[in-house]
């Protein structure tokens, strides 16, 4: 494996593009699991190359439940991508964790349900382990960036993935609240299990944009108002992808995440399906043709 950093970056609600990107272009990725959300911007800032894709498109006009993060995480991989660091705007659970902080998130509760949730299936059968879902060295150099960057950064958090595109009611909220989960959102499931799938390191950077709708006395959620909150985030976002950048070490050393499926696939090579193992080479080839 390289020991060099190409780093792919999903820009969520508030976070469209990367500024200071050199010899950036957009190009098409085809995947076997469809289209992904959008072209793929591919550049370097420095001596690191990036992959830039936006989770609901230029223009953000794919909703949550319809983001293919099956052909996302594919066409990334295929990119060439060594880890993934994802943003995505998000509400709050917890009153300490007020619009405007960057949540470094470590935990998940996935309530998603009408998404493909992996790229093995019939024919094909893989389990990796999702006890610990994200990069705990991606997710230690974003927080140190976010500080960098001028932002507030609260470090370890239960996400809550929910299906959308509604908003939460009242009593989902408290009950996410007695659940243990501090921030909700509607993206990052499954797309940290699909990169975990992947072998992917993967991090996720969550933007405050509101208290969600679990304090009694406070008005519902309003578009507008996350809006103008996912402006002023997305400008920290933008300082904080220039800031981790800088910080990653020369050399990348290898993490036991590049490697997960060594132990994962359960269907022994004659008993697979062969139509499902070609779709897998860019996720799987690493073992699948070994």
């Amino acid at each position: 494996m390289s020991d060099e950093w190409t780093l792919g970056i999903i820009g969520g609600s508030g976070l469209y593009a990367i500024d200071g990107i050199e010899d950036a272009r957009w190009q098409t990725v085809e995947t076997p699991w469809g289209s992904p959300s959008d072209e793929i911007m591919f550049g370097r800032i420095g001596d690191v190359e990036l992959r830039f894709l936006p989770r609901h498109a230029r223009g953000h006009h794919i909703p949550p439940s319809e983001v293919n993060a099956r052909a996302n995480i594919d066409a990334l991989k295929r990119s060439g991508c060594s880890d993934i660091v994802a943003i995505s705007s998000i509400g709050s659970l917890r009153e300490e964790l007020p619009p405007g902080t960057f949540v470094v998130v470590d935990q998940f509760i996935d309530r998603t349900a009408a998404r493909s949730s992996s790229f093995f299936g019939s024919g094909l059968v893989a389990h990796v382990s999702m006890a610990e879902p994200v990069c705990p060295r991606l997710s230690t150099l974003a927080a140190a960036a976010i500080d960098v960057a001028g932002g507030t950064a609260a470090i370890g958090a239960t996400y809550l993935a929910m299906e959308g595109p509604q908003f939460s009611t009242r009593a989902e909220s408290h009950l996410y609240r007695q659940w243990g989960a501090d921030v909700i959102g509607m993206t990052a499931m499954p797309e940290a299990k699909l990169a975990r799938e992947a072998e992917l390191p993967y991090a996720l950077i969550g933007m405050v944009t509101d208290y969600d709708c679990w304090r009694d006395e406070a008005a519902f959620v309003e578009v507008a108002e996350i809006v103008t909150q996912m402006s002023a985030n997305g400008a920290v976002a933008r300082r904080m992808i220039a800031a981790l950048i800088a910080s990653l070490p020369a050399v990348r050393e290898a993490s036991p995440l590049d490697t997960v499926l060594d132990n994962a696939i359960i269907t022994p090579a004659h008993a697979r399906d062969v139509a499902l193992a070609r779709k897998l080479d860019a996720v799987a080839g690493r073992v699948l043709h070994r």
